[in-house]
């Protein structure tokens, strides 16, 4: 299946509400009179850091003088490439750059450089190529000699040391720890705050191998295990032990503080990458254990949410709410979950009386108003609502429901003139102009115009991905398949990790052409950049049917099922379900979806070709 890019706002979600009610990180920070574990070894406390820990392992010594060298040409040329390649992250191609700079001018600083860019790089040649000329032309250095132990010890096969940078950090970091363990402030503030100290660093191993580093000498404080689960976590889906490690620390934290919500939330995190019901069961055990738990049942009710199960959300929310009817936060969750399970009425009623009590930011609950209002094709009352927003980004997604209100009204020519009123300052803001006009126009049946405009948007922003996205549908649309194939090949030129470009190319060939193997080849590295993605499942498996595989489709199918209800999975499965003659089931999915989804066309259309 091919996701579609949407123009709707996005709403608050329910876990966001009840965060709300709290100051940050009062769930996890630890309470003022608990006493948090010293490290381990309680007898011989860490020693306090000096100065000279924080620096780095060479600054001790006496550099011997350097010579003076002429910046040729050739010089200065491999200079700037080692500077530029560094800089957009090629780190072998920087290392060697500055390595022969070090050569030509035998120069330890360059040596110096080329060595740490080469650890960084983790290249073994460059490191002890770059370390040994290091050692050649600065003997009082200790860093390369240390560097080129670390490499020829165990026959030669010894790990590459860390950088310098992380050597320093790391000293910093256990310097901050070990004051933070001696003077009684406790270490747990400490450790909740590394991950958000590393959160822009894309080396996400490195990032663990240094907290777990840290950490080792803490097993008695949840906060540590707390923050290995978060850099193990972070890591990414492919790596089973780094897996195992996050399930692993994170219940070490738990049983070190059972009641830790903000623990229980990772861990329902970390499950469901690989099963989100099991994820649910967690959260369940532990609410059911913690009637009290707000942010837990909030995290709870968001899963309920996105398996659809709304009526179990809401429950949820309301036994809460009923405990403490002054909370605006609690009345908001049942509000919005309300408004998820099409109950507009109450959806509307309580959220009026939100807004009389002035409850959030401005302009939230005329959003949410505004969508109640929609989905009960009440436009003139959206329109109202969506007019009273006036702050922020919400402003400008306001005005472009505006736009596609009237068009649903039938007043296609005010639509366009309203759009073409407004005024789009920022390039995202230019880019979603274009992507209303074009939906407006896909809404009225006119996908040949909603071309035009895609066209017109790209020929100002070429290389727009959300433009090229939406052009590349619409041609398919048109039985451009040949257009659509090329336009998401250009995607993929320009983000070749892009898991929804390349679901898309795949799905196309799949649906569209005899090359199913071909477009099975494009879905299945979309799989591999986003394993548990409901709609690159769905695609998987409607490729395997095609190729008729169908049990490996079967199976592809209900993960994907399970990972997102929808009625067009639910239109594959069933079908796959038919046409290996269980009839029985295939009439069980189609039926449930259908409950909830009676207008869906493609589900629609599937039943009435199997059972007209």
């Amino acid at each position: 299946m091919i996701v579609s890019f949407s123009l709707r706002a996005v709403f608050v979600g329910v876990a966001l509400a009840l965060a709300a009610s709290a100051p940050a990180d009062a769930a996890d920070a630890p309470d003022a009179t608990q006493s948090v574990s010293p490290p381990a070894n309680d007898a011989t406390p860490p020693p306090k850091a000096t100065n000279d820990a924080a620096t780095p392992a060479n600054a001790a010594t006496t550099p011997q003088p350097q010579p003076k060298v002429e910046l040729n040409a050739d010089l200065f040329y491999r200079l700037l490439l080692g500077d530029v390649a560094l800089q957009r992250g090629d780190l072998a191609v920087s290392a060697r750059a500055y390595l022969d700079a070090a050569r030509t001018t035998q120069d330890a600083r360059l040596a110096e450089r080329a060595t740490e860019v080469a650890i960084a790089a983790r290249d073994r040649t460059l490191v002890h190529d770059s370390a040994d000329l290091w050692a050649h032309l600065d003997s009082n250095a200790e860093r390369p000699k240390h560097v080129l132990a670390a490499l020829e010890a165990n026959n030669n096969t010894g790990a590459i040391p860390s950088t310098a940078a992380n050597d320093e950090l790391r000293g910093r970091i256990e310097h901050v720890l070990a004051n933070a363990a001696l003077t009684g402030a406790g270490v747990g503030d400490v450790f909740m705050q590394l991950n958000r100290l590393f959160s822009e660093q894309s080396d996400k191993h490195a990032v663990l191998t240094l907290v777990r580093e840290v950490a080792k000498p803490y097993p008695k404080t949840p906060e540590a295990h707390y923050a290995v689960a978060v850099a193990a976590f972070g890591v990414g889906i492919g790596d089973a032990a780094v897996a195992k490690e996050a399930r692993d620390e994170i219940d070490k934290a738990l049983a070190l503080r059972p009641s830790w919500e903000r623990a229980v939330i990772l861990k329902a995190e970390i499950i469901a990458r690989d099963s989100p019901l099991d994820a649910i069961k967690t959260l369940e055990t532990f609410v059911a254990a913690n009637p009290d738990a707000k942010s837990a049942a909030g995290a709870l009710a968001q899963r309920y949410v996105e398996r659809k199960r709304y009526a179990d959300a809401r429950a949820l929310m309301q036994k809460l709410w009923d405990r403490d009817r002054s909370s605006r936060d609690l009345e908001f969750a049942v509000a919005t979950i309300s408004l998820e399970m099409k109950d507009y009425p109450e959806a509307t009623r309580l959220l009026t009386d939100l807004k009389s009590a002035n409850y959030g930011e401005p302009g939230v609950i005329d959003l949410y108003l505004a969508q109640a209002a929609e989905e009960t094709k009440q436009w003139s009352a959206a329109i109202e609502h969506y007019q009273a927003v006036t702050d922020g980004d919400r402003a400008w997604l306001s005005k472009l429901r505006i736009g596609a209100l009237y068009g649903k009204q039938g007043k296609l020519a005010k639509a366009k003139q309203w759009f073409a009123s407004l005024n789009a300052v920022t390039r995202d803001q230019k880019v979603q102009l274009n992507q209303a006009e074009a939906q407006l126009l896909r809404d009225a049946g006119d996908d040949a115009g909603a071309y035009q405009v895609l066209v017109r948007g790209l020929a100002a922003d070429p290389d727009s991905p959300d433009l090229i996205y939406d052009l590349a549908m619409v041609a398919e649309k048109l039985d451009k398949v040949d257009e659509a194939e090329t336009t998401l090949k250009h995607l993929i030129s320009l983000r070749p990790n892009d898991a929804q470009a390349l679901n898309a190319l795949g799905y196309t060939l799949v649906d569209r052409t005899s090359r199913t193997d071909e477009g099975l080849g494009f879905i299945e590295r979309a799989h591999k950049l986003a394993p548990t993605d409901p709609f690159i499942l769905d695609s998987l498996g409607w490729a395997f049917y095609r190729l008729g595989r169908f049990d490996d489709a079967e199976r592809y199918l209900q993960q994907a099922l399970e990972g997102r209800p929808d009625a067009e999975i639910a239109a594959h499965l069933g079908e796959v379900l038919w046409r290996k003659g269980e009839h029985d089931k295939a009439r069980a999915v189609w039926n449930a979806q259908l409950d909830s989804n009676p207008d869906n066309a493609v589900l629609k259309e599937t039943v009435k070709r199997f059972e007209p």
